[in-house]
């Protein structure tokens, strides 16, 4: 850092994942009977973390501690980020609408469509993948394209989750651009001074990067399906929450 800089803006980023932190804790509490699922899919969520040398500084270029972002590439905040909001997206329809997986479906697995689950899992980091090699996209854009992908190649394979995936992706995205709007509130001038907004479109909703919310919105259309997916698990529908509220006394 410069002499022109806050000093605060070292803990800046590590500040926006305790925040979602602090979400992915009350979630935890609140829904004690999805704690071992919510942790083991916030586990592997927090592997993506390790994909930030791939944005940075494409995309942006943050102050982190012992400075690890801008001198490796690589950053611990990344990893606690990643590992919050995977545990946010996997629960937080279930928080809302008091719901969560059911009965294993396993068996579908071997009909029609469900035959190209794995295709399915892995389209979004493939074409991530194939994207960041083969193109000059800012890889925000890449994501957002292979996250968009990944999402109706699920829905492909398991219709039955179309409701809880794009509920998710609304939902993430309200949570994602409240605290960052709180964020950009605790430290002014963060945004201008860390995202490379040359690259990208320099649109900003109350300082809020728009691909920011791309990336919320996306990530929570995806990523909200990936247990369910995995372990064959259906999920109840929403208007059976609706026809239980209908039906419990007033």
């Amino acid at each position: 850092m410069t002499t022109h800089e806050p000093a605060s803006w070292i803990y800046a980023y590590l500040s926006l994942s305790v925040a979602l932190s602090v979400v992915w804790a009350t979630l935890h509490v609140l829904r004690h009977d999805l704690n071992a699922s919510m942790l083991r899919v916030s586990v592997c969520t927090a592997l993506l973390g390790l994909t930030e040398p791939i944005f940075v500084p494409r995309y942006w270029n943050p102050f982190t501690i012992f400075n690890l972002a801008r001198r490796t590439g690589f950053d611990l905040e990344s990893l606690l980020f990643s590992f919050s909001i995977g545990g946010i997206v996997f629960a937080a329809y279930e928080f809302l609408f008091h719901v969560k997986p059911v009965e294993n479906i396993a068996a579908d697995s071997k009909k029609g469509r469900h035959r190209q689950h794995t295709l399915a899992v892995l389209s979004a980091p493939l074409l991530f993948g194939f994207l960041s090699a083969t193109t000059r996209l800012n890889p925000i854009y890449s994501s957002a394209i292979a996250l968009i992908a990944g999402f109706f190649a699920t829905l492909s394979c398991r219709r039955d989750l179309w409701l809880k995936m794009i509920v998710s992706g609304g939902l993430f995205f309200a949570l994602y651009f409240f605290v960052f709007a709180l964020f950009n509130v605790a430290f002014p001038g963060y945004v201008e001074a860390v995202w490379n907004l040359k690259a990208i479109s320099a649109v900003r909703l109350i300082g809020v990067p728009l691909e920011e919310l791309m990336f919320g919105f996306t990530f929570g259309l995806y990523w909200s399906s990936v247990y369910e997916h995995l372990t064959w698990h259906g999920q109840r529908a929403l208007t059976q929450a609706l026809v239980k509220l209908e039906r419990s006394p007033t």
